[in-house]
């Protein structure tokens, strides 16, 4: 799923639904597989989580995973609906794409024990930006483990209409280079399909390299805006544990781009972006939490 263009329309006060409605609850026996094909994929430089062993943060994304047949999907590899839209008209519309969101760690997520994902649609918001309207939905994961609550995390996902051929290219923001440590990253096509098999996430944006580029216009495979959420996670786990992490999408990171993960620590806590080869803003976050802004040594710069 690509990331939220960097558009910033007038932002009216969001419909807030008198009660919450419920959309989906998934349960998962947690096998410590897919963490660790994860910390393969990407070379961590951690030990693979086994049996017994905490999830890390935001690495729920690869569990409580739902198989649609392949006649269920759209023309872009997604659900044709998903359980988010329900009665909403303006999730219709064809682009659907990953705004940003914000994730808070109650406790531990034991794996090869199972857990239980609730998720339901907590805000949704009609906006105008400069490609027409939009539809933004706010959906309200609460996931707990054996051992209780282990965190929520709520997902901004917006939905709008394809560009023409002839829309006018984005103005990207230009990202901080004031950090105080960062992390250099390129995803080639293999990371980028086998973080795709690892969500079973079916977006052809992310491994099919002629409809990227013939039928969404990029220039190349877009890097899933979930993975850049997690490498920042992964920055941000270098200071100190991590309690409350928010973070806003901005401008796709492309297959084979090199791309710097970056930090430094405010009185607030941790402020966490995402630089592009050109300089341009693709993600930026915020990260608090027992280790974050509390003056400790700063790991050193690798970018």
């Amino acid at each position: 799923m690509p990331a939220l263009p960097p558009e910033r329309p007038d932002r009216p006060a969001r419909d807030r639904p008198s009660a919450q409605t419920r959309i989906q609850t998934l349960t998962d026996p947690m096998s410590p597989f897919p963490a660790q094909a994860l910390c393969r994929a990407l070379e961590l430089a951690r030990a693979e989580p086994g049996a017994g062993d905490p999830l890390p943060p935001f690495w729920h994304r690869m569990y409580f995973l739902e198989a649609r047949a392949r006649g269920a999907l759209g023309p872009d590899g997604h659900p044709a609906t998903g359980p988010e839209i329900g009665n909403i008209a303006g999730a219709a519309r064809p682009r659907r794409m990953w705004a940003g969101g914000r994730l808070t760690v109650h406790g531990d997520l034991p794996l090869g024990r199972p857990a239980v994902k609730t998720s339901t649609v907590a805000e949704v918001a009609e906006k105008s930006g400069r490609t027409g309207p939009m539809t933004f939905v706010t959906v309200r994961h609460e996931v707990s483990g054996a051992d209780g609550p282990a965190l929520t995390e709520e997902q901004d996902i917006v939905y709008r209409e394809n560009p023409g051929p002839d829309a006018p290219p984005r103005k990207p923001q230009p990202a901080p280079c004031d950090e105080t440590c960062a992390r250099t990253w390129t995803c080639d096509s293999t990371v980028l399909f086998r973080y795709s098999a690892l969500t079973f996430n079916g977006h052809k944006i992310h491994y099919d390299l002629d409809y990227a580029t013939r039928v969404e216009n990029y220039p190349g495979l877009v890097v899933h805006g979930p993975l850049l959420a997690t490498l920042l996670l992964e920055l941000a786990g270098e200071f100190g544990p991590v309690g409350d992490f928010s973070y806003r999408l901005t401008a796709p990171v492309f297959a084979d781009e090199g791309f710097a993960v970056c930090a430094k620590e405010t009185d607030a806590g941790l402020a966490l972006w995402v630089r592009g080869a050109d300089g341009r803003l693709a993600a930026e976050a915020a990260a608090t939490g027992e280790g974050s802004g509390n003056g400790a040594d700063a790991p050193p710069s690798r970018a």
